[in-house]
């Protein structure tokens, strides 16, 4: 470990509520903690027990990973050993039997699992949630290759997919059988999924503000005429459906395969914002 890494790793305990939560999830091992029941047992807010793991995180000392709707978080040993390493390393002049080596004392590591990165859950918007964002999410959950969970929802959702759409989509080869037309509600309470990404297919809906997704969530707009307010001959709609079926499928192919482990927030937000009109078809809307 690098002097740098180590003052970071110390910054990082500086505050007893950080060093509550290493010490709690210590004791639970590779196992871990969700962050609810994290903050239910210190008795802190939900936002503030989720910025203190952050931070914890960031200096490699915890990791997350989901497990359904829930963000589980475990200590990574790897970092804790190697903080204590630095602190040994040089112990009274080259006699660490002194002060007590530490490191070498630990049993050895054992083969760290990178498999915990967490997958990215992805929230599609627009309006009805009958046409664009139900493209949207089936096309990242047939091509997300279990590194994204794809969801989709409206501000005035529909009774149910729009049928052209949806037979559009099987035609494709998508799984349908899961699709649902839903409010944007359904993704703001306390049990529901904690969102990474959240991409209006339109401008604001029907010029409602957006419900607060969280503050960790990185959002974009990428607007795409509404089928619904198209009224052209069954020719023109289903060229209109296919060259936004086009539209999403490139851009959230580039999506998918972003850098995220060099990218930070500012910069994934800039890449997301550029895919709205960069590289991609024209569509042309009509009433």
């Amino acid at each position: 470990m690098e002097a740098t890494q180590a003052a970071t790793a110390f910054a990082a305990l500086s505050v007893d509520t950080r060093l509550n939560l290493v010490r709690l999830l210590m004791a639970e091992g590779a196992s871990g903690l969700a962050a609810g029941e994290l903050a239910s047992r210190l008795g802190l807010p939900a936002s503030t027990t989720s910025f203190h793991l952050a931070a914890l995180e960031r200096a490699g000392l915890t990791q997350s990973t989901r497990h359904g709707r829930q963000i589980v978080h475990a200590v990574r040993i790897a970092g804790i050993r190697a903080l204590l390493g630095f602190l040994t390393e040089t112990c009274c002049g080259g006699r660490p039997e002194l002060c007590g080596d530490i490191a070498r004392l630990l049993p050895p590591l054992p083969q760290e699992d990178r498999s915990m990165t967490p997958a990215f859950n992805v929230l599609f918007l627009c309006t009805h949630n009958a046409a664009r964002s139900i493209m949207a999410e089936a096309i990242l959950a047939r091509i997300g290759h279990g590194r994204f969970h794809a969801w989709s929802a409206g501000s005035d959702p529909s009774p149910e997919p729009n049928p052209e759409v949806l037979q559009k989509l099987r035609v494709l080869g998508h799984d349908t059988s899961n699709l649902r037309s839903k409010s944007w509600h359904e993704f703001t309470g306390p049990s529901a999924p904690r969102m990474d990404f959240v991409i209006t297919l339109c401008d604001t809906p029907d010029g409602q503000d957006c419900p607060d997704f969280g503050s960790l969530a990185v959002t974009a707009a990428w607007p795409l005429p509404d089928p619904a307010k198209f009224f052209g001959s069954p020719v023109e709609r289903t060229a209109l459906l296919n060259e936004i079926y086009a539209s999403l499928r490139r851009r959230i192919e580039i999506l998918a395969a972003l850098p995220f482990a060099s990218l930070d927030r500012i910069a994934l937000k800039s890449r997301l914002d550029e895919l709205a009109t960069s590289g991609l078809p024209a569509i042309a809307g009509g009433r």
